[in-house]
C-alpha cells in the first residue's frame, strides 16, 4: 500500500509535466489548481485503499486467529497483538488521518496548518505500526516454520514395539 500510494502521488506530476494531451486542459485551468484538484482526487483512491485493504486485512486477521487458536500462546498471542494493531489502525487512526486530509487537502503547501502537522504525525504513527505489524508477521511466519509450534505437527509418538494388531 506504501508503494501504491507513492506512485499515486508521483504520477500526478508525471502527468503534468507531460505535453500534449493534458496540457490543454492543465493550461485552462492553471497549473497549481490542476495538480491541487489531481492531488485531491488521488488522496481520495488513496483512501478508499486504505479502508479497503484494512477491511481486507481484517477478513485475513479472523481467519489467522481462528487457524491459530489450539497452537499455543506464543503464535496466538503474536496474532492477537497485530490484530489489535489493526483495529486500533481501522478504528482510530484511518478516520482521523482521512478528516484531516480532508481538511488540508485544499490548503497550499506553502501555507502552515495545524491540522497538517497533526496529519503527519498520524502518518507517521500509522506507517511506525505498520512496520511493527510486518515485524511480527514474520516473527510469527518464523516461529511457524521453523518453531516447534508448527501447525500439523502434532503427531502422537507410539513407544510399543509390538504393532501385530495394525499390521495385518
Amino acid at each position: 500500500m506504501i508503494m501504491v500510494a507513492t506512485h499515486n502521488f508521483r504520477s500526478v506530476d508525471q502527468l503534468l509535466a507531460e505535453p500534449g494531451r493534458p496540457g490543454v486542459q492543465v493550461q485552462k485551468l492553471g497549473h497549481s489548481e490542476a495538480r491541487t484538484f489531481l492531488r485531491y482526487h488521488v488522496s481520495e483512491q488513496n483512501r478508499w485503499y486504505f479502508e479497503t485493504w484494512e477491511k481486507v486485512q481484517l477478513a485475513l486477521g479472523v481467519a489467522l486467529l481462528a487457524a491459530l487458536w489450539r497452537q499455543g500462546k506464543v503464535l496466538i498471542s503474536l496474532a492477537a497483538l497485530m490484530f489489535a494493531l489493526l483495529l486500533a489502525e481501522r478504528f482510530y487512526m484511518t478516520p482521523e488521518i482521512i478528516r484531516l486530509g480532508r481538511i488540508i487537502d485544499f490548503v497550499p503547501p506553502a501555507i502552515s496548518s495545524p491540522e497538517r502537522d497533526t496529519f503527519w504525525r498520524f502518518h507517521g504513527a500509522y506507517s511506525a505500526v505498520e512496520l511493527l505489524k510486518l515485524a511480527l508477521g514474520f516473527l510469527l511466519a518464523g516461529r511457524l516454520i521453523f518453531g516447534r509450534e508448527r501447525i500439523g505437527n502434532q503427531v502422537d509418538v507410539v513407544d510399543e514395539a509390538d504393532h501385530s494388531h495394525i499390521d495385518r
